[in-house]
């Protein structure tokens, strides 16, 4: 599951043009940003590390035309589409590049059912200041190819309501013309198939700073309902507007009111019983809600019925308050009156969906009689006994074609069933693991150990399939913020992150098993930060920051964790680098002094080395060449890569790239004396994935314009037992994994 609270209203100047007429070509295998590297870029291989989903899969949407065709979107890592025959999904926009990074998260969908090749999808996942404008990608070979036209408003996939919608529509009547709800610039409208796009015309409500607008929109029929987001829940603040000639608006007669009924999260129309379901809560998810509820509209006669399942409030039998709301809705195609709806934060009693087969008269809760088997994605458990039905459910859907083919989205998987009892994740191919720690270990079983956002460590003992351990436990930590091996010591690995019972754990078994520390500084708690441990395992260094950014003095342990001391000279929330061979040395760089700073009694003290580096900037990374005492690597981002051999005392600026993110090392090349290193940077104009054989004198470029996923600046490594190989962290798309053709 990925959180954000992040809500800024963004403000469209005028009301005239509401999106950019700015339309280009963006294609897998074509560029997108000018610029090559001088050096030929040898094919390389790209695939995912398998887990198995690991994030909010925020939208669902069989195709009504096609047999076996479905899509997926998710709130930070893209969008997929379905293939039948392999049982796997396709991610559909690994060509975001760097510069595009907020595109990766997708607000919506559509397809068109009378073209069943078409496909559109509106990318933007902020609505912050900061983050870029939304766009929207159009294909006619079900996402092969695109094409895109930049918007000039802000769309926010990852932000809360992620989980409504559709916000993106085909209309019934024309299908040139599209609807695009946004969060706080109206109603958008398209009559070139997604080209161009202007403000509809006649739209009543008026955006809010709420940042919700336009939640919904779905065709009933030939008539097109919108929800909105932005409403207080009363009669005289309409939620749902209609047109029936996609010009004239109304607000819809005899709507619910109240607030559960406040916020329209999803609609679904039941054709053969012209029945429109909506379901609604106080809030707009995933979060914060506390009630809600579903209702139904004849779409022949405007009478409205209520057909809730069962009202949130009350107890559990552990007598806890049994709050929740309403979250996705999906109609059987083939069974008029048959309908799914989800429950959503609903954590006392779990999620659920509820199925109806007389169009709300009675339900029957599918949890109830569930049998869950998530073998194939053991991490699912979080270290419990057995996983949960879910949570986050706000995207489900029916197979228009199997009745008993029902799909829904949870905070980390996609759960599937063809009989209505046994479910099992249909999530094979669909990656979106936040990934923040990699380390690839010179010896031992797996070749890969991750540090992720939400899912804590995974040891990967094989790439091709999701770790069967699972989450590591012992404590389980729902993000990691800290991962380290000692370097001549690679049994001995310790793992830092946000958990219920301990933030520091270590395992002497090269990361299979583990244990917690017998004691953790107090601050640990609320402010987990990146950990080291020198080259013999022998002392730790845990740095401190919260998540608000707040940063706290650093702390060692010379016993394993059992007592912690204050190191007052490092410098504040910074990350600590051990020398791997000399087990007294231990590293740090000061972001906001541009400082280096040098510990020789393990880690006790520490004094200054270099100075006048650049600063101010908390994306630098220093890094230490294996194998080798004080041979450091500084990337500065937009500064460029630096290098010390001196244990740093001095630093030499590397003339063969102009920027350079994060930066690893791997296996030697055949007759190299010297690692090979990957970084994510750039050597002229591009930002891309690199590997140098002679020590960053020279680079090649080895991902290309197909494989790029947005934002990968957290982690690299290449790994020192196969050559070639490298691992990359991404911001959304899991582990990549590189290996040369």
């Amino acid at each position: 599951m990925h959180a954000s609270y992040l809500s800024r209203r963004a403000v469209l100047a005028g009301t005239a043009a509401a999106a950019a007429l700015t339309t280009v070509p963006f294609l897998p295998g074509a560029a997108h940003a000018a610029g090559t590297t001088t050096a030929a870029a040898p094919a390389y291989r790209w695939r995912n590390a398998v887990i198995g989903g690991t994030g909010f899969v925020s939208g669902v949407l069989f195709h009504p035309s096609v047999r076996g065709l479905a899509y997926a979107r998710t709130d930070i890592g893209g969008a997929y589409r379905w293939d039948d025959r392999a049982a796997r999904w396709t991610p559909l926009i690994d060509h975001i590049g760097w510069d595009d990074w907020n595109l990766l998260g997708v607000e919506a969908m559509a397809v068109d059912p009378a073209h069943p090749d078409r496909l559109y999808l509106a990318l933007g996942t902020y609505t912050q200041s900061w983050a870029g404008n939304g766009a929207i990608l159009r294909s006619e070979d079900r996402g092969a190819t695109w094409q895109r036209t930049d918007l000039t408003v802000k769309l926010g996939a990852n932000e809360d309501g992620r989980g409504a919608g559709e916000r993106l529509l085909v209309d019934p009547r024309d299908s040139d013309t599209l609807w695009l709800g946004t969060r706080h610039d109206g109603l958008l409208k398209s009559t070139d198939r997604g080209a161009t796009w202007a403000a509809a015309p006649g739209f009543p409500p008026s955006p809010s700073a709420t940042g919700q607008g336009v939640v919904l929109l779905v065709a009933a029929g030939r008539t097109v309902y919108a929800g909105w987001g932005d409403s207080d829940g009363t009669a005289a603040e309409p939620n749902l507007y209609r047109t029936a000639d996609g010009t004239t608006w109304e607000a819809v007669p005899g709507r619910p009111t109240g607030t559960a009924a406040k916020v329209p999260i999803r609609a679904a129309y039941d054709r053969g019983a012209r029945e429109l379901y909506v379901t609604y809560a106080d809030a707009p998810g995933p979060n914060g809600q506390s009630t809600g509820s579903v209702h139904k509209l004849c779409t022949a006669n405007g009478r409205w019925k209520e057909v809730t399942p069962v009202r949130p409030g009350g107890t559990t039998p552990d007598g806890e308050s049994d709050t929740f709301a309403y979250g996705g809705v999906a109609v059987d195609a083939r069974r008029p009156g048959t309908v799914v709806v989800s429950t959503n934060n609903r954590w006392a009693a779990i999620d659920t969906l509820y199925r109806t087969t007389d169009g709300g008269r009675t339900w029957t809760s599918l949890k109830d009689r569930a049998v869950l088997d998530v073998s194939e994605t053991p991490f699912l458990t979080f270290g419990a006994d057995r996983p949960k039905f879910g949570w986050w459910i706000q995207a489900v859907a029916v197979d228009p074609y199997d009745s008993q083919h029902i799909v829904y989205g949870t905070g980390a998987t996609l759960y599937g069933t063809r009989d209505l009892k046994n479910w099992a994740p249909q999530i094979r191919g669909l990656e979106e693991t936040a990934v923040r720690q990699l380390i690839s270990p010179p010896a031992g079983t797996a070749h890969l150990i991750s540090g992720s956002g939400d899912i804590g460590v995974l040891y990967h003992e094989r790439l091709t399939a999701s770790p069967s351990r699972g989450m590591a436990t012992n404590p389980v930590f729902g993000t990691a913020t800290g991962l380290a091996q000692a370097a001549k010591k690679p049994s001995y690995v310790v793992r830092a992150g946000w958990g219920d019972h301990g933030n520091g754990a270590y395992s002497n078994d090269g990361g299979q098993t583990w244990a917690p520390f017998a004691a953790q500084p107090a601050i640990a708690k609320d402010a987990p930060g990146p950990i080291a441990t020198n080259a013999d395992g022998s002392v730790l260094l845990w740095s401190f920051v919260h998540w608000d950014g707040t940063r706290y003095p650093a702390q060692r342990s010379a016993d394993n964790g059992a007592s912690w001391t204050e190191i007052s000279s490092f410098p504040k929330g910074a990350t600590p680098v051990a020398d791997p061979v000399d087990p007294t040395r231990f590293y740090v760089f000061d972001t906001d002094t541009g400082t280096v700073l040098v510990s020789t009694d393990s880690g006790l003290t520490f004094t200054k080395g270099a100075t006048g580096l650049p600063s101010g900037d908390t994306q630098f990374k220093l890094v230490a060449a294996p194998g080798r005492s004080g041979d450091l690597w500084l990337s500065t981002k937009g500064n460029g890569l630096y290098r010390s051999t001196d244990g740093g005392a001095g630093f030499t600026k590397v003339g063969s790239c102009w920027a350079s993110y994060v930066l690893g090392f791997g296996k030697a090349a055949d007759g190299a004396d010297y690692p090979a290193i990957y970084q994510v940077g750039s050597t002229e104009s591009i930002t891309a994935v690199y590997r140098s054989d002679d020590e960053a004198k020279t680079w090649v470029r080895i991902n290309d314009d197909a494989h790029q996923w947005g934002f990968i600046g957290d982690a690299i490594t290449g790994d020192p037992r196969i050559y070639g190989r490298v691992y990359l962290a991404t911001n959304g798309r899991g582990v990549q994994y590189g290996e040369p053709v």
